[in-house]
């Protein structure tokens, strides 16, 4: 299978978890498409001031990988700054959350995998 860049479900999540902004969301593959236990595989665009509230993920994982810019991350229970080429894994029943506090857009590879 095969996806051009122009044909990816764009999706604006306005105060995404409760956070600030709009997120962009471009959707790589749809849940659909995928075997396995892959619920997300997208590119996230915060742009500076937007966030992505606090929130605990039950039965599945997330990794986020910092592509673009610099994120503030909450790793359950510590801010920490993420740089470009980092990453960040949220395992099951931990809580996590991401903010742009720079003047730059940060671009974020998130994958969310099911643990059912």
């Amino acid at each position: 299978m095969i996806k051009r860049s122009k044909d990816l479900r764009v999706v604006y999540n306005e105060h995404m978890k409760g956070g600030d902004g709009t997120a962009k969301i471009i959707h790589y593959a749809e849940k659909e498409e995928i075997g396995g236990k892959c619920r997300l595989l997208a590119k996230i665009v915060l742009e500076p001031g937007c966030s992505i509230g606090e929130h605990t993920h039950e039965d599945e994982e997330e990794i986020f990988y910092i592509a673009k810019g610099t994120a503030a991350y909450y790793d359950d229970g510590q801010w920490v700054t993420l740089h470009e080429g980092d990453s960040a894994i949220c395992l099951g029943s931990q809580t996590h959350s991401i903010a742009n506090r720079s003047n730059e857009t940060t671009e974020v590879i998130a994958t969310v995998l099911l643990y059912k």
